[in-house]
């Protein structure tokens, strides 16, 4: 290895470094707490060397928040990649995924759902993690396994279901839940099976 891809090698590996270590920060303390000087003692780095790869918390919170998206688009673009011949059961594994990775990846989820601020002065874009979502319920419309249905107000729907139960197992850990594997599959089979065509029913659509 030739000393530019030495040097390569190193601003990568410290640019993780600085996310890995500002996200338990973020996760711990919160958005308002947080600083950089704080982050550059974590890492026992000068808050100068942080300056270099960012320029303010923000941009750090941002890059960590898009971070956070981007795995779970890829978890969910392996669902949505692999052949299912039931639209209504891919959709149900694309729900269980979103709750999984949140259950697997608290971390990233917090950043990507509970941490994220909310900047008034941009407009609303969503991520294509949840055009994915979109393009599940879309469908399971198209192939008529769901009664006549708003697409998007659907999409909308099952994610407020799938984000609450993951957000509640997240933020509540002592309470009583029962069984999370039961209890993660019955709420998205009650969110589900309430859009689908009975058996022998024709769809108008």
């Amino acid at each position: 290895m030739n000393a530019v891809a030495r040097r390569e090698k190193h601003k990568a590996e410290f640019r993780t470094q600085i996310l890995d270590a500002a996200r338990e920060i973020f996760v711990h303390d919160g958005y308002q707490s947080f600083s950089m000087r704080k982050l550059a003692q974590r890492i026992e780095y000068s808050p100068g060397s942080i300056y270099l790869y960012f320029k303010n918390k923000q941009e750090l919170f941002d890059c960590l928040v898009e971070e956070s998206f981007e795995q779970l688009l890829k978890a969910l673009q392996t669902i949505q990649s692999q052949p299912e011949p039931d639209a209504v059961k891919q959709l149900k594994k694309g729900l269980r995924t979103y709750v999984d990775f949140g259950l697997r990846c608290p971390n990233h989820y917090k950043f990507a759902f509970l941490l994220r601020t909310v900047d008034t002065k941009r407009p609303w874009k969503p991520h294509p993690a949840f055009d994915v979502a979109r393009q599940m319920v879309r469908r399971c419309v198209q192939e008529k396994r769901f009664l006549p249905v708003d697409i998007e107000t659907t999409a909308q729907a099952l994610w407020a279901a799938s984000h609450g139960v993951t957000s509640l197992l997240l933020q509540r850990p002592t309470f009583p839940w029962v069984a999370k594997d039961r209890l993660i599959q019955q709420v998205i089979n009650s969110a589900v099976d309430s859009l689908v065509v009975p058996s022998g029913a024709t769809n108008g659509n």
